[in-house]
């Protein structure tokens, strides 16, 4: 049995944790699918460069508002895919070999389950030079370990009628690779992924139906979000809120979906996008005395530890926050407690911020609406809308707003929530503010705000707080 002194599962984040200060140390790492994670592979990065693909075609759809004669004659699909992938697939490799040609770094290409403390059995499921063992040709590896870092992140959830009907789909794993974009795409969920997914795919001309079982889409945002952008939503697609599918069954070479008031939504493929559940679930955990919450998340403290000894985990198997940029802050404070135990550091409350890439972009840091309305602060609302503002006018824009949340009194941030262009660059003042407590009324007055820019739209709504 091959002994480590750390291994690593998971090469999302969990690949960041082994750098240059771990040279010397025996460490294996485990990945059962491609180097990078999610993020690199089927998720933020992929998902980002096609949501701007989008936006272009949009913006050239759209060139009559600025009076601009000006037309799309298509979307090339599969040198979209080339760019995208063509730019990805080779960091993909390149970070494998790397860690391959690392001599201090065993490379175990399968799944890891535990099967005691600090104990692994992996499945091989690919090579990178061999058995790395260099022992049972049967495609097992029995490894232990000092120390175990979880960051075996997530998966898509399939869920009934759908997972086990029989019929064709996607997820946000495979759709971006796909050969053609469908004529008819119907889209399960109505959360951050289903809305970029509907954004791209409607640009490359895509009929879209999206079918959520929420009352509005994004439910998750602030409320008033939720419902501009459901409103503009469905101008743009065939939405079906407060549904649930039924019935799935094949139709040709698509699917045709039975909702709960008896409607059929028949589509040439099917995208599955109602969120993700963390990979833990698929380790046997409980044999290393490791446990979960609820929901299937492991449970950390704010060193990140497990509950078992020497072992800890990260990102999206773990956090209640499962975003690439909370993963790498929690990679950072794991390797640093990995190599200084006698002074580690802890996770806090600093705010997480996160934006929705769809048409339009919606941003939000902090606490909704909603959510101050079950609480007991006294809170007062700023609103301002795109259209206030003069490069609002520029953008032709009469949808766009920013709304500030704050402590009435004190003026202390609580929330920010904007939708419209630019929002996830347009929120980050606000971001700023509330992780160095800085309070509404001098992030409006003190620093200067840029004219005309459309910054002034946060600015506007930090001043309607006064009003």
């Amino acid at each position: 049995m091959r002994h480590h002194d750390l291994v690593v599962i998971g090469t999302g984040s969990g690949n960041s944790v082994v750098g240059e200060a771990f040279a010397g140390l025996d460490v294996g790492i485990v990945e059962q699918g491609r180097f990078g994670g999610t993020c690199l592979n089927a998720g933020c990065i992929p998902t980002k460069i096609l949501a701007h693909t989008a936006d272009v075609v949009r913006t050239v759809r759209d060139a009559a508002t600025f009076d601009v004669d000006a037309r799309t004659t298509g979307v090339r699909w599969t040198a979209v895919q080339e760019r995208v992938f063509g730019r990805l697939d080779p960091i993909e490799r390149d970070g494998r070999r790397h860690r391959v040609d690392d001599g201090d770094v065993t490379v175990y290409e399968g799944h890891a389950r535990f099967t005691g403390p600090r104990t692994l059995r992996i499945e091989r499921t690919g090579s990178s030079g061999g058995d790395p063992s260099g022992g049972d040709p049967s495609g097992i590896d029995e490894v232990t370990a000092d120390r175990i870092v979880v960051a075996a992140g997530g998966r898509p959830l399939v869920p009934e009628p759908v997972a086990s009907a029989g019929v064709p789909f996607e997820t946000s794993d495979t759709i971006m690779r796909i050969p053609a974009p469908p004529a008819r795409l119907a889209i399960l969920g109505g959360g951050y992924i289903a809305m970029e997914f509907a954004h791209v795919f409607s640009a490359l001309g895509a009929r879209v139906t999206v079918i959520d079982r929420a009352d509005t889409l994004l439910a998750g945002q602030d409320e008033e979000v939720a419902r501009r952008y459901t409103a503009l939503a469905r101008e743009r697609h065939d939405v079906r809120t407060g549904r649930e599918v039924a019935e799935a069954a094949a139709a040709g070479t698509g699917v045709r979906l039975t909702l709960d008031d008896g409607a059929v939504v028949e589509a040439d493929m099917l995208l599955v996008a109602v969120g993700r559940v963390p990979n833990g679930d698929r380790m046997d955990l409980a044999k290393a005395g490791i446990d979960t919450h609820d929901d299937g998340r492991i449970v950390v403290d704010r060193q990140l530890r497990t509950t078992a000894e020497g072992v800890w985990a990260l990102g999206d198997v773990s956090t209640a926050v499962p975003l690439k940029h909370v993963a790498n802050r929690e990679a950072e404070v794991v390797a640093h407690n990995l190599l200084h135990p006698d002074d580690p550091r802890e996770t806090d409350d600093t705010p997480v911020p996160a934006a929705v890439f769809g048409d339009p972009q919606v941003a939000s840091i902090g606490a909704t609406e909603q959510d101050l309305r079950e609480g007991d602060l006294d809170w007062v609302a700023g609103e301002a809308e795109y259209a206030d503002t003069a490069f609002g006018w520029a953008l032709e824009d009469t949808t766009g707003f920013a709304k500030v949340l704050a402590e009435r009194g004190t003026g202390r941030l609580l929330g920010a929530h904007v939708m419209g262009p630019h929002a996830a660059i347009l929120v980050q003042p606000l971001v700023v503010a509330m992780a160095c407590g800085i309070d509404a009324r001098t992030l409006a007055q003190r620093p200067y705000w840029i004219h005309p820019a459309l910054t002034e739209v946060v600015e506007n709504a930090l001043r309607a707080l006064d009003g």
